[in-house]
């Protein structure tokens, strides 16, 4: 094939993906093997990434995509090893940091003016993003607020952690001591999608913020199942009468494609990841090679070996989440513009190829100044253009004020929102 002659790596895992959606299996084997000479978890960005994608397609042929997906998730390394690669990821990376402190801003700026703040986060992960809050609150003139933290955990950041939400309670009730914020932790030991209203002990006095960082599409939705679970969660957020919902998320569309455009969207979506991840650490370093496989590959292999209810990576564009927010009662305005140039500081510590625009109330976080249009990521890639990785699309949600934010895009995207006036009361009616 020309694409042999060529050395054309990207282009021949797209035609590998491409023989299988069309049950060729003979052309699919032959390219394998030849893929097989062709990428190594140590070489550059698209070699990398090529090695597990290659062993993502190996897996869906032989229909073990789950078992491949369970085996990465049971036999990490010991927690404290993975908790290491995940904080390696967060520092050298901004995209993690981007959207906690987009939703960390939007959170401050609602509860500007409350004394209790009950902050409801459906995947709390380690932590991590309430520090820089919590340091934020604790200069607020005037003194900051009684902070309520109610926590939901997930096995991936109970596993690494090496225990339950206790541990990261007493960690942040130890930092809220520090910075001297009346604080208190309350642990939800449900899985979010089971998590009920009186799970949650609302109080009158609080105000309401609801967090969903970088976990809303691992809840399936109305494609996976009549319980809709991803629905039935943004209801339960509208019955909590929040003052602001705040949510990260990846913005590349996986949810409900058909296979070849998503391998496509999953290509150049973690190729631009290992492209960023190459600026800062040596490609023989040993802890990129750990973060790339713990931290990364078990995500491609979801995304393209697995199907149905065992696919559980299921991305959506920021104009979808707008419908199911907007079907919830919510309405979006831009983030301020404190919260923008406090971006813009944090991406100037940051090596690499990073962009930031602004534009029409929305900040966009760019790398390589690569610029795409997702509906074009369907076609072949050498006729496509390739996409920025981390487009970031701030918008907060506000009845009073009106705004069309720009179209989905390959990046990570966070949205804040908040019910409209008419809702205000809707604890007292449900």
């Amino acid at each position: 094939m020309e694409i042999i002659s060529r050395g054309d790596l990207k282009e021949m895992l797209y035609a590998c993906a491409k023989s299988m959606a069309e049950n060729d299996m003979e052309t699919t084997d032959w390219l394998i093997s030849e893929l097989r000479k062709m990428v190594s978890i140590s070489g550059d960005p698209l070699q990398r990434l090529g090695a597990y994608i290659l062993e993502s397609l190996v897996a869906r042929v032989a229909s073990t995509g789950s078992k491949i997906y369970k085996a990465l998730k049971c036999s990490e390394p010991t927690g404290n090893e993975l908790l290491s690669y995940m904080h390696v990821l967060y520092e050298i990376c901004p995209y993690f940091k981007f959207g906690y402190m987009s939703a960390n801003g939007a959170i401050a700026e609602a509860m500007k003016e409350e004394s209790r703040v009950h902050i409801i986060d459906f995947q709390i992960s380690q932590g991590t993003q309430w520090v820089s809050l919590m340091q934020a609150l604790a200069r607020r003139p005037g003194g900051p607020p009684y902070i309520r933290i109610t926590a939901v955990d997930d096995s991936f950041s109970a596993f690494a952690r090496g225990g339950g939400l206790d541990i990261v309670g007493k960690r942040l009730s130890a930092l809220a001591q520090s910075c001297n914020v009346p604080f208190e932790f309350h642990a939800v030991r449900v899985p979010a999608s089971e998590v009920q209203l009186e799970d949650l002990e609302l109080r009158t006095n609080e105000a309401v913020a609801v967090n969903f960082a970088i976990m809303l599409h691992h809840v399936p939705d109305e494609s996976v199942t009549i319980h809709n679970p991803r629905d039935r969660l943004l209801r339960l957020a509208k019955h909590l009468s929040p003052k602001v919902v705040t949510l990260v998320e990846q913005e590349f569309s996986t949810n409900n494609a058909r296979f070849l455009p998503r391998f496509v969207e999953t290509l150049n979506y973690y190729l631009a990841i290992f492209e960023s991840i190459d600026v800062v650490l040596p490609r023989e370093h040993k802890e990129r090679i750990n973060v790339e496989q713990h931290c990364l590959a078990r995500e491609i292999v979801n995304l393209v070996a697995c199907e149905g209810a065992e696919r559980v990576e299921r991305h959506e564009l920021l104009n979808k989440w707008r419908r199911r927010f907007a079907a919830a009662g919510f309405t979006p305005y831009p983030l301020s513009s404190f919260v923008n140039a406090s971006i813009k500081t944090l991406l100037e510590s940051y090596p690499g190829h990073y962009t930031l625009e602004e534009r029409d109330g929305t900040l966009y976080l760019g790398w390589m100044n690569q610029e795409g249009d997702a509906k074009r990521h369907t076609t072949e890639p050498n006729n496509s253009p390739r996409p920025k990785y981390s487009r970031l699309q701030q918008q907060q949600q506000d009845s009073s004020r009106e705004h069309s934010g720009s179209g989905g895009s390959l990046g990570l995207v966070m949205e804040a929102v908040t019910l409209g006036k008419e809702d205000n009361d809707i604890r007292k009616v449900n």
